[in-house]
C-alpha cells in the first residue's frame, strides 16, 4: 500500500510542480509521475536532513505537509531534468 501512496503523491506533486515551473516540459503523464516520485524522495530526504541532521532516503507521507515537501522536491527534480536535458541538446 505504501507504493500506491507514493505513486499518488508523485502524481500530485509532479502535476503541481509542472504547473508552477515556467516553460514547457515534455514527458506526459508517466514523466510527471516519475518526476513527482523522484521529487517526493528528494523533498522527503531533504526534510529529514534539515530536521534531524541525518541523511536518509525516504518519502513524505500523504498529508498536506508531505505534499508541500514533495512539490518542493519535484520542482528541484524538474529543474535538474531541464538542466540535463538542455545540455544534452
Amino acid at each position: 500500500m505504501n507504493i500506491i501512496a507514493w505513486i499518488v503523491l508523485g502524481l500530485i506533486a509532479g502535476a503541481i510542480a509542472k504547473a508552477i515551473y515556467p516553460g514547457h516540459q515534455g514527458g506526459g503523464i508517466l514523466g510527471t509521475i516519475l518526476l513527482g516520485i523522484i521529487g517526493a524522495f528528494i523533498g522527503g530526504s531533504l526534510g529529514i536532513f534539515f530536521t534531524t541532521g541525518t541523511l536518509a532516503l525516504t518519502a513524505p507521507t500523504l498529508s498536506i505537509t508531505g505534499i508541500i515537501v514533495a512539490v518542493i522536491g519535484a520542482l528541484i527534480a524538474v529543474f535538474l531534468w531541464n538542466l540535463l536535458n538542455r545540455s544534452a541538446v
